[in-house]
């Protein structure tokens, strides 16, 4: 099976799904933020390994412990992927931190003062 196949794609999205649900409603861990999101999974062709993106709203301690939290519940997760889902392998799930929003905005914030910054000087 190829990385960027339909039968990939659609392993990807299904389990995206379900970590969405699972992080969301069933787990109980106080370190993990009500704010976390799976941005985008990567399960490898071979249904062995899996990378989650999380994204986390909040400073970086939060982003620490919600990413603690989440390593430590991965068994659970796991579990829980396997009853919901129904794949010959349960991949074993790595947490990855996606900083690529809080990036877009920094971003975005930067351009509006250059713009402002600029517009101030043509006026003056």
């Amino acid at each position: 099976m190829r990385k960027n196949s339909i039968k990939n794609t659609r392993i990807n999205g299904e389990v995206l799904r379900e970590l969405c649900n699972i992080i969301r409603g069933e787990i109980k861990d106080p370190r993990i933020n009500p704010m976390t999101s799976v941005v985008a999974v990567e399960v490898a062709p071979d249904l062995k390994t899996c990378k989650a993106y999380i994204s986390v709203l909040g400073d970086e301690e939060s982003q620490a412990n919600t990413l603690a939290g989440l390593k430590s519940a991965e068994g659970y997760i796991r579990s829980k992927l396997a009853k919901n889902i129904n794949l010959r392998n349960t991949p074993q799930i790595r947490f990855v931190l996606d900083q690529s929003i809080e990036y877009g905005v920094t971003m975005s914030k930067k351009i509006d003062e250059v713009n402002q910054s600029s517009g101030a000087e043509e006026q003056g």
